[in-house]
């Protein structure tokens, strides 16, 4: 006849050994993974520029800001620099993706486009040479981009655009809108793309907003309404400074579910 063993039953030594065990392979994880948002928030600081260049008639301002939970970050970025005709350069990217890597892809366009710039003052050229380099890299990643040129004597903008996000407009004298010009692929994609340039005159005093679509975009708005929603925003507050507007748009990101990172620039212009 054969007995059944009784199974053994589990003493409190136990559980609390196996709790002790969990609990630190859950903080060596956690502590990992704050390791690398720690990693990606220092890539961000460094790799975003110190300050954006301002000139009589012009100020600029940006904001960045990471996801509510401070788990996606890396991947949007903003800059802004002169040109050595004169001109200004302003750029908002987003880069697929929000870690570590992301970050660092980030750092990588930007410096590529300041590089570029420097000899190609043609947004379209600028784009489309900054493409062609990233795709020759062979990276897994891609990023959408709005790239502009600013003529602070004509008062003439110049703008070409990766599949990136619309820009929003407003005068004072109350006149408004979404900025969709015609556009390419993102960047690194396929080698080759070409990204026509549209010209706008700034004729009345207002700003100019680039975005991201974490500011415009979550899981309960779409995109169009979030932009609407902006416009309504900045047409608000035309005249406002340029900081203050940068801190306006910026809080339109928290009414997405604040999902994503979200970049906003400012150029706010007055040609009289």
């Amino acid at each position: 006849m054969n007995r059944r063993r009784t199974p053994r039953s589990v003493s409190a030594e136990d559980l609390l050994t196996t709790l002790q065990n969990l609990t630190a392979r859950a903080r060596r994880e956690v502590e990992l993974h704050q390791a690398r948002v720690e990693l990606a928030q220092a890539l961000q600081r460094e790799m975003l520029p110190a300050a954006l260049p301002a000139l009589p008639g012009l100020a600029s301002a940006a904001r960045y800001a990471p996801a509510r939970h401070g788990l996606d970050i890396g991947g949007d970025w903003y800059d802004g620099f002169p040109l050595a005709d004169g001109t200004l350069g302003f750029a908002v990217g987003d880069v697929q993706g929000h870690d570590v890597e992301a970050a660092a892809f980030m750092g990588q366009i930007r410096i590529a486009m300041r590089a570029i710039a420097g000899t190609a003052s043609d947004p379209g050229e600028v784009m489309g040479r900054t493409n062609d380099l990233l795709v020759s890299v062979d990276s897994a990643l891609f990023a959408t981009c709005t790239f502009l040129r600013l003529d602070p004597v004509t008062w003439e903008l110049h703008s070409a655009r990766a599949g990136h996000v619309a820009s929003v407009w407003a005068t004072v004298d109350g006149r408004s809108g979404v900025t969709e010009d015609p556009g390419g692929m993102p960047l690194g994609i396929q080698r080759g793309e070409e990204y026509p340039v549209t010209r706008h005159a700034l004729a009345s005093d207002g700003s100019i907003v680039l975005l991201t679509d974490g500011v415009v975009e979550g899981p309960s708005l779409l995109i169009e309404d979030g932009l609407e929603r902006v416009r309504r925003l900045v047409a608000a507050h035309a005249g406002a400074s340029a900081d203050l507007l940068a801190d306006e748009v910026l809080g339109a990101a928290e009414l997405t579910g604040h999902e994503d990172d979200a970049a906003v620039l400012v150029l706010r212009h007055a040609t009289a």
